[in-house]
């Protein structure tokens, strides 16, 4: 294995001074874009992942702290039902070990992977120059650049996303299996599935696959296509962000094609909570007219009578918190179970 590329590897490749390099990453308004472009592609040919501040003996010993890493923005993490759960469990471990939480939002944009040069290498940076024990990942796809510089850094991550490192998470294909199974017994042969995306604003059709949805969205996606068995007519909406009003907007469009569906299934209780909204708004009768489905049992689900899947929210946060503060707990793979819960939301298709 060859030696790991430093500062002064990357300047001799681009011909230029270490402290040059560093000017790239640190101040680049004190050179030429063609300087800086070069050096930077010069870390790329090496595998340079740039400066890391923080001093070794730093690293070497606990810091007090883990990271939470969002593929949303920080106001999301603070308004979303499955987001505030998830901390709140993550805080209660986090209380008991006298460790800090520092939220990190990845954001939209980083995700989808269109965000300028400048906005990856400050996303990286700051991963770069936190002072970390371990990260919590929720929903990051286990691609994701900012997962790379955590395992060149060896700090220990936590997802819930399946991927190759310890994770804690619930099987989102089976669960939304038996969801459609759920739907098939009921009758319901055109079905809609509303599904969450990383950047896309545009409520559209959308291939399940694209790599645009959310990985655990996709699961669910395709779970409950398997689960409505052979001859069923399924299509997928994107619906952008994950709130009410995408939800919403996507029933909008469903109910709008020449075959409308007669069950909607959302990846999520949130993007639920809006399909019943625009159910309401139409004067339609969700599981008379249209049945509709959601995923996590957020606190408004039974008030609703929505039909969703039940997930230890806080349970995982938890445990994943443990995994990296407490000794005691190994960190592993685990998969949660999950329960459907019917309600009023879901009922025979209607004839015709």
């Amino acid at each position: 294995m060859g030696e790991r590329p430093s500062i002064k590897t990357v300047a001799a490749a681009a011909g230029v001074s270490p402290s040059t390099v560093s000017n790239a990453y640190r101040r680049p308004e004190q050179m030429t874009p063609a300087v800086r472009e070069r050096v930077l592609d010069a870390a790329d040919r090496l595998g340079y992942p740039g400066p890391n501040p923080i001093a070794s003996s730093l690293r070497s010993r606990r810091t007090g702290s883990v990271g939470v890493l969002f593929a949303q923005d920080l106001t999301y993490a603070f308004s979303d039902p499955y987001c505030l759960d998830l901390l709140t469990g993550i805080a209660q471990v986090a209380s008991e070990q006298a460790t800090n939480v520092l939220l990190m939002p990845v954001g939209p944009h980083v995700v989808s992977r269109t965000y300028s040069r400048d906005e990856e290498l400050r996303l990286l940076q700051s991963v770069r120059q936190a002072a970390l024990d371990g990260v919590i990942a929720d929903g990051v796809d286990p691609t994701h650049p900012v997962l790379r510089v955590l395992a060149e850094r060896g700090v220990p991550v936590v997802g819930t996303v399946d991927g190759d490192g310890p994770c804690v998470l619930v099987d989102d294909h089976d669960a939304a299996v038996v969801v459609g199974a759920h739907l098939r017994g009921l009758g319901h042969r055109r079905v809609i599935v509303v599904a969450d995306s990383m950047d896309d604003d545009d409520v559209a059709l959308a291939d399940p696959d694209d790599p645009r949805i959310f990985p655990y969205a996709r699961l669910r996606a395709r779970g409950a296509e398997v689960g409505l068995g052979a001859g069923a007519q399924v299509a997928t909406v994107s619906a952008g962000q994950n709130t009410p009003a995408a939800g919403r907007a996507a029933a909008a469009l469903a109910l709008g094609l020449p075959l409308a569906p007669t069950a909607i299934v959302a990846t999520t209780d949130v993007l639920a909570l809006g399909v019943l909204d625009e159910l309401r708004e139409r004067g339609l009768v969700a599981g008379r007219d249209v049945s509709v489905t959601g995923f996590d049992d957020v606190p408004r689900a039974a008030g609703l009578g929505l039909t969703t899947v039940r997930q230890p929210v806080q349970d995982k946060g938890r445990l994943m918190a443990r995994m990296l503060v407490d000794p005691l707990v190994e960190a592993a793979r685990v998969t949660l179970p999950t329960d459907l819960v019917v309600r009023t939301s879901t009922g025979p298709a209607p004839q015709g």
